[in-house]
């Protein structure tokens, strides 16, 4: 199995967490019948409430979507926390609570999907294609749990839209701040904002710890995309 980037515990008397912390699946689930059976397996072995804590820059699409479909089947309460980043694929496991709390510091940020491809122009023509129904498949979530026309949700995504504590309960894609045990939320801290810079040192973190240097050329944000949304697909 591949790395694992997910965590059950439980304790006496509390309802049961998940931590989904870093990186949402080093490579793609697409193909892959060993790593979703066991997440699904350890998802469904227990039962009641279970309150999803998110701490994640993205990782593969196609883990984030079934991530998603599998914590919309789960037969208790799911509540998400957001205490740090939900940002691209993690945005999209973070719509799956049927109650989103999201921490005075943290963020959410939704973008567009990004691939890599190489070929002739018919190939191209196919990624963009690819591309195309990526993103309706990503604003389904969005707009199931916001209302927001697609439309709009759609420019959110092309501008890279990162939202702090407030806007992300403005915009309604968290239902309030605070912890998933209080009801704190207007009168909150102001949360702060992080910066693609922010992101690029992160990125640069991991090359130097991954040991992957970066082509002479090649755009920084496209080798994050790369390397923290999606082996292959954003």
């Amino acid at each position: 199995m591949k790395n694992k980037f997910w965590n059950f515990t439980q304790q006496d008397g509390a309802a049961r967490r998940l931590r989904l912390e870093g990186e949402i699946s080093q490579e793609t689930w697409l193909g892959d019948e060993v790593t979703p059976a066991a997440f699904r397996a350890e998802l469904f072995a227990g039962g009641g409430d279970l309150v999803v804590a998110v701490n994640s820059p993205g990782g593969d699409v196609f883990a984030a979507a079934q991530i998603y479909d599998m914590l919309l089947e789960y037969p208790g309460k799911v509540t998400v926390y957001i205490d740090g980043l939900a940002t691209s694929a993690a945005s999209v496991v973070a719509m799956a609570g049927e109650e989103v709390v999201i921490s005075p510091v943290s963020c959410i940020m939704i973008h567009n999907p990004v691939t890599l491809a190489i070929g002739d122009s018919e190939e191209m023509q196919k990624a963009a294609a690819m591309l195309d129904e990526v993103k309706e498949s990503i604003m389904n979530a969005y707009a199931m749990r916001t209302g927001i026309r697609r439309s709009r949700i759609s420019d959110m995504m092309t501008a890279e839209t990162w939202m702090n504590a407030r806007k992300a309960v403005e915009l309604k894609f968290a239902d309030r701040i605070g912890t998933p045990d209080d009801s704190s939320s207007a009168d909150a801290p102001e949360p702060m904002m992080f910066s693609r810079a922010a992101v690029t040192n992160s990125l640069l973190g991991k090359l130097q710890a991954k040991q992957k240097p970066v082509p002479q050329g090649t755009n920084i944000t496209a080798a994050y995309e790369r390397l923290n949304f999606l082996d292959g697909v954003l």
